[in-house]
């Protein structure tokens, strides 16, 4: 019976020691999830910002390219247009030349025939 007194004024001093303390509050598991939120976030904002970044170079460059290729097309129309130009301008010179033989030639035979 002493064994079941002792063991019973030791369970009554833990009781009582245990009911004068505070239960500590377990830590917030909403906080770390929040962090780990706001990380992702921060991470696909600067993925969404390197991506566009990514994108205006890219653009840029394509529009750079298409404006030279558009100047060398413009550049090799212009030397075709002047090639062309100077072709039709030798062809006019020797049509007129020949005509200019021509009416000479017709000219001198009128004159062979008023003169017979």
């Amino acid at each position: 019976m002493n064994k079941s007194i002792i063991l019973a004024s030791l369970l009554a001093a833990v009781a009582l020691a245990a009911c004068g303390k505070k239960e500590e509050a377990a830590a917030p598991a909403v906080a770390p999830v929040v962090e780990a939120a706001k990380e992702g976030a921060a991470a696909v904002t600067d993925a969404a910002k390197d991506g566009a970044a990514a994108v205006t170079e890219a653009a840029k460059e394509g529009a750079a390219a298409t404006a030279d290729a558009a100047k060398d097309a413009a550049a090799a129309a212009t030397d075709a247009a002047k090639d062309a130009a100077a072709t039709a301008a030798d062809a006019t010179k020797e049509a007129a030349d020949k005509a200019a033989e021509a009416a000479k030639a017709a000219a001198d035979a009128a004159k062979e025939a008023v003169q017979k």
